[in-house]
């Protein structure tokens, strides 16, 4: 890894897209202490900034894997600007949920769904949409299953699911993509209605 840290981004790039996950790791180590306090500093919410911070990495991950990262020795402009769009679209997705107007005649408070409790057919729609998401995480396999479950149902960072599972954060990162990639394939293959 010593030996890595020695390389430009683009010949860490290279490397990566060449099969060294370690190249990946060696620019997460080299940029995360910069590119979090970015974040932190413009949304002010450790929470946030952290997921703001994976999900950049997920991104630059997919972008390379794909093909589309361009080289000019900017990684680090590229990858600070990849945030910095994610931090938008946070605040415009924030903006729009908080813009529901009470003023139109077409808006029924007392009739509204979610401000009323669980009928019994909601909580039927809901166990089956339990079921079926439970179903479609076995159909996974393990080492996407172990993530996911890490990731969302015990609200593990990325970092800290690498060290459990011993693997680089690099491949953390890219099981889950895969394992979110799959679960929409078999969603769409199968018909699946997950939404109330």
């Amino acid at each position: 890894m010593n030996d890595l840290l020695s390389l430009t981004d683009d010949e860490l790039v290279r490397l990566y897209v060449d099969g060294n996950n370690n190249a990946f790791d060696a620019l997460i180590d080299k940029y995360k202490g910069k590119l979090f306090s970015y974040v932190y500093h413009i949304v002010k919410d450790a929470e946030l900034a952290n997921d703001i911070f994976q999900e950049t990495f997920i991104k630059a991950i997919a972008t390379i894997k794909s093909g589309r990262y361009t080289a000019y020795g900017k990684f680090a402009a590229w990858i600070t600007r990849i945030a910095h769009n994610l931090i938008i679209d946070y605040y415009r997705q924030e903006k729009a949920e908080n813009l529901q107007s009470c003023d139109t005649e077409d808006y029924d408070l007392l009739n509204n769904k979610e401000l009323c409790d669980e009928t019994i057919e909601d909580g039927m729609i809901r166990n089956q949409i339990h079921a079926d998401i439970r179903r479609l995480i076995k159909a996974l396999p393990k080492s996407q299953q172990d993530v996911l479950l890490l990731r969302y149902y015990k609200d593990m960072s990325f970092k800290e699911i690498a060290d459990l599972t011993n693997v680089s954060i690099n491949t953390a990162l890219g099981r889950m993509r895969y394992a979110i990639l799959n679960l929409r394939k078999m969603v769409e293959e199968n018909g699946i209605v997950l939404t109330m």
